[in-house]
């Protein structure tokens, strides 16, 4: 398993080593102590999620209060997607920037985001089929989002025309949800990561 930081700090590639023959493959394509020893703390496992989208579906930016936030472990179980992560983090050195990654089922990348960015992805193929494991479970108070095709992030997406949710479509600009005094502080999320306990929960969490 190969461990890779993204240009926005704060997110890691993750390309597991595959082995395969002609009855089949197995891949490991998670490991709790590999992801540890790269960010410094392990992922609470709190909540799974299964994503399935049609080509051209772009879902996202998505983001959660800080704290507790949401990290996330995503990987493409079926078809190929482009997995965005943005910095929304207000004060961070890498603010506004955006890097993708293809997920498919090919090379079974993953992609690792820490509590504070956004998330989003462009689906490449038919069904194509993303797995999330989450450090906090869906708390719809909390979660926000930015409109993916905003002007100021200038993500390309790999679709004419991306199909979006209702939600998403009437999403607010990056500069609207900062006016808004919702985006999350770098500080603060530096803080709350710097503050999990060896076995990824808050010390905040008293358990």
């Amino acid at each position: 398993m190969k461990i890779r930081q993204l240009s926005v700090e704060g997110a890691w590639e993750i390309t597991p080593q595959q082995h395969g023959d002609p009855r089949g493959l197995f891949v490991e394509w998670y490991r709790f102590d590999a992801l540890a020893e790269a960010v410094g703390h392990p992922l609470r496992l709190a909540q799974g999620n299964l994503s399935v989208s049609a080509r051209g579906v772009v879902r996202g930016i998505h983001f959660a209060d800080v704290p507790p936030g949401q990290a996330k472990y995503v990987t493409c179980v079926r078809g190929a997607v482009l997995d965005v992560t943005v910095d929304l983090r207000v004060g961070s050195p890498t603010f506004g920037r955006w890097e993708g990654v293809r997920l498919d089922d090919v090379d079974r990348r993953a992609v690792y985001l820490s509590e504070g960015l956004g998330h989003g992805f462009c689906a490449l193929t038919d069904d194509a089929t993303l797995s999330y494991l989450c450090s906090a479970t869906y708390n719809p108070a909390a979660e926000h989002a930015v409109h993916p095709l905003d002007a100021e992030l200038a993500i390309e997406w790999p679709a004419d025309g991306p199909r979006l949710s209702a939600r998403d479509a009437a999403a607010p600009t990056l500069a609207q949800v900062r006016d808004s005094g919702l985006l999350p502080d770098y500080r603060a999320c530096r803080s709350f990561v710097a503050g999990l306990r060896p076995d990824g929960m808050s010390y905040s969490d008293g358990i």
